[in-house]
């Protein structure tokens, strides 16, 4: 009986060590149901929520989002402070516009994720700061990738986008024209798996 539990909890210590958490996001997606299964990478990887017409965004790698933000902070002529910049290195999504991201960082992570606290990142044709947040993801991956002996192409940043079974094909093809306007062609549409083909 004592080595049955000594292997049981060799299990269970192994499954937990190993699993990955689901990261909070603004607001739930529910997606649509595939068979396949391809695993997204754990790191060097952005991710697009879309429901409805809500975009969030969000980055893997705390010093990615660090220097992310930077960029974007100088590109909108933004400041943020170092506590904002660190507490910023652990938000996994967020959706809204920049000009109050900095009262978004300083909330608490469950005030954060309420439904209605953030409406979105604007990616209209007048102010597309999703655009300029891929844009400068993609960058901050680069100049922030360690092996310089990998091509350019090798070290850029993989995306995913993750869609509402419900949103409208429109604002899916949006978001796919902001990647491609970027040469960005090679991308992951993220499903969730149909429970009745397993």
């Amino acid at each position: 009986m004592t080595a049955m539990c000594d292997v049981a909890f060799l299990l269970l210590s192994f499954f937990i060590m190993t699993s990955t958490a689901r990261l909070p996001e603004p607001f739930p997606v529910d997606m649509p149901r595939s068979t396949v299964q391809t695993k997204l990478p754990d790191s060097n990887l952005a991710t697009i929520a879309v429901l409805g017409t809500k975009v969030s965004f969000g980055v893997t790698g705390k010093e990615v989002r660090k220097l992310m933000l930077d960029k974007m902070a100088a590109k909108y002529n933004v400041k943020f402070t170092p506590e904002q910049r660190e507490r910023f290195s652990v938000i996994d999504f967020f959706g809204v516009d920049i000009k109050v991201l900095d009262k978004l960082i300083m909330m608490n992570g469950s005030d954060r994720n309420k439904p209605g606290v953030q409406p979105g990142i604007p990616y209209d044709s007048l102010n597309n700061q999703l655009r300029d947040w891929i844009y400068t993801a993609r960058e901050a991956q680069k100049d922030f990738a360690t092996d310089t002996r990998m091509p350019i192409e090798a070290r850029d940043l993989n995306i995913a986008i993750k869609g509402d079974r419900n949103t409208d094909f429109p604002v899916i093809k949006k978001v796919i024209d902001i990647l491609q306007a970027q040469g960005k062609n090679n991308f992951f549409l993220v499903t969730g798996l149909r429970g009745d083909d397993f």
